[in-house]
């Protein structure tokens, strides 16, 4: 899931705009073969009065999703599921990006499968890939309340949130967070990471110890200053952004080292790049302050 919700949903991403204006009705108004699965398909046709408008009074979830992704049909399944089990109190939809291009291009799916929900004719991105079923069940409980709050449906879950057990490596790791033992807490995730390679969580559990055990000597007082007064040293940019970055103001943190890969060069540049797309990875993807950031790496880079 890139793990934004285990306990929350992101309010930042709450609302983004999607621009479904750009929709046309195509000159053939057949709905897609639905071709026995679960699911509502979507079409440009239905999207808006089957699924925009009913989202007024009852959560919607979509799955972008293609047959040429093994994982979409894997957690169509897992959705599909999840909404008999909740009796129907919520709606599912399908949109097959190879038949509905229109849609994807509107709502900026770059891959697939990705969910999508809609709340009061609102949308919210949900996760990519496949997560395991017992974080999807918080997701999905997690947006009954959301929807409670702008007055559509119920926020009382029909099934009770899941025990989520946690890997070994990853208790220690957050007991070791507790007590501030970064360095230990490296070592357990860095283990969690070796027994699972590719496993997100640890990745970004690393990246957290690394930023944690980078600031603790640093005093942000006196780093943040001295930083602004010698915009050309490349080192103190650095950590007065890990200091930004931990204080929660993202946005200074990432003008701060564009600018100072604009007016840097060779390895000095590229280490700055470096740390600056490690901090990316702390934050929520759909962030609209880490699009914006991303945008402007690309245009500071080439």
């Amino acid at each position: 899931m890139n793990n934004k919700i285990p306990g929350g949903l992101p309010k930042q991403a709450f609302g983004r705009a999607f621009d479904l204006s750009s929709l046309k009705k195509p000159a053939n108004s057949g709905d897609v073969n639905s071709e026995n699965r679960p699911g509502k398909p979507v079409t440009q046709q239905n999207l808006v009065s089957d699924f925009v408008s009913l989202s007024k009074t009852k959560l919607v979830i979509l799955l972008l999703w293609s047959e040429r992704s093994p994982q979409s049909i894997e957690i169509m399944q897992m959705l599909a599921k999840l909404e008999a089990e909740d009796k129907n109190r919520w709606l599912f939809g399908t949109v097959n990006v190879d038949e509905q291009a229109a849609i994807a291009q509107a709502m900026q799916i770059q891959s697939v499968p990705v969910a999508v929900a809609i709340i009061a004719e609102q949308f919210l991105p949900l996760f990519e890939s496949v997560p395991p079923a017992d974080q999807v069940r918080l997701v999905i409980n997690k947006l009954f309340e959301v929807a409670a709050q702008k007055g559509v449906g119920s926020a009382e879950p029909t099934v009770p949130n899941p025990e989520i057990k946690l890997e070994p490596e990853e208790e220690a790791a957050y007991e070791a967070m507790q007590k501030r033992d970064y360095k230990s807490a490296k070592e357990h995730y860095q283990k969690w990471l070796n027994r699972k390679p590719g496993e997100q969580i640890a990745k970004i559990g690393i990246a957290q110890a690394d930023l944690l055990l980078r600031i603790e000597p640093l005093n942000p007082s006196l780093v943040i200053p001295k930083a602004q007064a010698n915009p050309a040293d490349a080192i103190l940019q650095m950590q007065a952004a890990d200091i930004e970055i931990a204080q929660g103001d993202l946005e200074s943190a990432f003008n701060r080292l564009i600018k100072t890969i604009k007016t840097t060069s060779g390895e000095q540049r590229e280490q700055v790049k470096n740390h600056l797309l490690q901090l990316f990875t702390l934050v929520d993807p759909n962030d609209s302050r880490l699009v914006k950031a991303r945008q402007q790496l690309a245009s500071a880079l080439f």
